[in-house]
């Protein structure tokens, strides 16, 4: 277990020095820059070039992106070009409303997914087939659609959540969870049937294998089998697609938090893509790639608790 922890924090190491570099040399390729957007389209060359010098923009790419990570060793994220307020502390401000969003729509997904696709299974027939189907839909629906649909309805036809904004937990624990009752829907419809469909796939496949008829005939009840046996087994497989879906809810929540005016990381992102304020984007792509790191230590560390075998083998 701990061989797993220690791998995973030095994979990090440089999965953050490529997704920074990546960052760098993309955002290089992007037309115009942060002196350009904070002064106007009417600035003179003259002056967008003395701000370029002042704010750093004219030196070398790789020189800037060495001073980021000097700053970053020691723990100093850099400033916001356009606003000049910390990037941490615009980081921390706004990590618990995209934290909040994907752990919920994490454990919706994983749930329902798993509840719904082992109830498929032990039943068969219509269940299974309505699962494809909306498996099917839940591929072809962008969560974005679905939050307009979902606001629509609910929020302005029936009144029964806010259409917009955010509630701090602190404000009051019922309102933070009305608040974000329809994003992590939006968020959670489609991985709710992919993960259905693979533990439903999983648990027949279980159900067909040989120890399980020996316990059936040892007189083992089915209740004992398919929670204790059935269950684990099958939801080795599961874990990995669950891992993806919370890899995938960091995405999610960048349209998530525009459509549904949330201030998290993902409106912070977008706003600071269309200012070039890149150590703002470098921040958050920071703070998005710990997060990826902590859901495969968290999928790996699913892995050795499910099977021994895996735990044998590190």
């Amino acid at each position: 277990m701990t061989m797993v922890v220690i791998r995973r924090l030095l994979t990090s190491i440089v999965l953050i020095f490529v997704s920074t570099v990546t960052i760098f040399v993309l955002m290089s390729f992007v037309p115009g820059d942060a002196a350009q957007a904070i002064l106007g389209e009417n600035a003179t060359p003259q002056s967008v070039a003395y701000l370029r010098q002042q704010l750093g923009l004219d030196q070398p790419l790789w020189t800037q992106y060495a001073n980021w990570v000097v700053g970053l060793l020691h723990g100093d994220l850099g400033t916001s070009i356009y606003s000049g307020e910390p990037v941490t502390r615009l980081l921390t401000t706004r990590l618990g409303v995209t934290f909040s969003l994907m752990v919920g729509s994490t454990l919706v997904i994983a749930v329902l997914g798993v509840i719904i696709g082992l109830a498929s299974a032990l039943r068969e027939g219509w269940s299974g087939r309505l699962i494809d189907a909306f498996s099917l839909v839940g591929f072809a629906l962008p969560s974005f659609w679905i939050a307009i649909v979902l606001v629509a309805v609910f929020a302005v036809a029936l009144r029964w959540f806010p259409a917009t904004g955010y509630v701090p937990p602190a404000a009051g624990v019922g309102a933070w969870i009305n608040s974000l009752i329809l994003p992590v829907a939006a968020m959670s419809l489609s991985g709710i049937t992919v993960v259905a469909k693979q533990m439903r796939d999983s648990a027949r496949t279980e159900l067909e294998r040989d120890y399980v008829r020996v316990l059936r005939s040892t007189g083992v009840s089915e209740t004992r089998i398919v929670l204790l046996h059935v269950l684990r087994n099958a939801s080795i497989p599961t874990t990995t697609i669950i891992g993806l879906m919370a890899v995938g809810a960091l995405s999610g929540a960048v349209f998530i938090e525009n459509v549904f005016v949330l201030p998290g990381l993902g409106s912070l992102v977008t706003s600071a893509a269309t200012r070039h304020d890149l150590p703002v984007i470098l921040g958050v792509g920071v703070a998005f790639t710990v997060m990826v790191i902590a859901i495969n230590l968290v999928v790996d560390l699913a892995y050795s608790s499910l099977d021994p075998r895996v735990r044998q083998s590190r």
